[in-house]
């Protein structure tokens, strides 16, 4: 059976170079920095894309060789002398030498080791004694009455302000230093824990009453786990807290640490030692930042999705 053939301009005859029906155009190919930037897809189940949702690891090595290049540049072209900004290289071939050499009566390694353990022994502490006390004072009217008032009063203050209250006290020995650090981290780590003791919602209390849980298991299983993305966000806000603070901690009779490091070499106008000792102190709570997000990933999964 043969067809009658389709006259010219008839609905069903596709004209070449016309747009398809509705208005739509095929889809254009996008240059590589609009792929880059491009936002990810939704995930199944979702309408639309969450705000911020994808990778940017890609992106974040692009920016930091982007920035290395311009040092270099900067350096190379001699607009700024090398005694106030070393070029990459003396950078590199300091930390070498302070590796091995050393500096101060102490090795590079020995200084981390030094600052390291100053650091998180403190925030240990403070996460010991700080998350119960902030859990405390999201549960308890008493607790909120009693811990909030120094909390909120000291913790405005830069650790300078206390520091020499702390040398009158418990004098120039390895306590004074931690007990700074430590007071500067315990602050921000139990008022992100009331915060998030606060964030839980009253539908999920009831829902557990409602099945007959005691107020300890209320407690242990409801609040505490809801509280623990705002505890992390804390304890991540405490460690960048307690780097800063270790150079004021070290500011006093110390003959070691990172800090000292840097602020003896500002001293003899070493600014190859001091970018070194930035750079090394950068590094380490850049990676404590990225363990505390994997840890975060792997234990509150639920995170923004209730």
């Amino acid at each position: 059976m043969m067809t009658k053939p389709v006259p010219a301009g008839h609905p069903r005859q596709k004209v070449p170079g016309t747009p398809p029906p509705g208005g739509a155009r095929p889809p254009t190919r996008r240059g590589p920095l609009a792929r880059l930037f491009a936002k990810s897809p939704a995930k199944p189940g979702e309408a639309f894309g969450a705000p911020g949702q994808g990778q940017s690891l890609l992106i974040s090595v692009i920016t930091v060789a982007a920035l290395l290049l311009i040092w270099i540049a900067i350096t190379s072209s001699g607009m700024i002398k090398p005694l106030f900004l070393p070029g990459p290289r003396a950078i590199f071939e300091k930390f070498i030498q302070v590796s091995t050499d050393g500096f101060a009566g102490s090795t590079l390694w020995q200084h981390t080791l030094i600052s390291l353990g100053r650091v998180f022994g403190a925030f240990a502490l403070a996460c010991v004694t700080a998350i119960p006390i902030g859990i405390m004072m999201g549960v308890s009217r008493i607790a909120r009455g009693v811990f909030d008032p120094p909390i909120e009063f000291y913790r405005p203050l830069p650790p300078l302000a206390y520091l020499p209250l702390v040398i009158i006290w418990f004098g120039i020995g390895e306590f004074s230093k931690m007990f700074l650090i430590y007071l500067a981290i315990f602050a921000p780590l139990a008022i992100a824990a009331r915060a998030g003791v606060r964030s839980v919602s009253m539908e999920q209390i009831h829902a557990a009453y409602s099945m007959g849980a005691s107020p300890r298991q209320i407690v242990m299983h409801v609040i505490v786990k809801s509280a623990l993305p705002e505890i992390f966000t804390g304890m991540r806000i405490g460690i960048g807290v307690g780097w800063t603070t270790l150079v004021a901690a070290e500011m006093v009779a110390s003959s070691s640490g990172l800090g000292f490091m840097v602020l003896n070499a500002a001293e003899f106008l070493a600014s190859d030692v001091v970018i070194m000792g930035i750079i090394v102190i950068g590094v380490f709570a850049f990676s404590f930042d990225l363990l505390m997000r994997y840890l975060e990933k792997v234990l509150v999964p639920w995170k923004g999705k209730v």
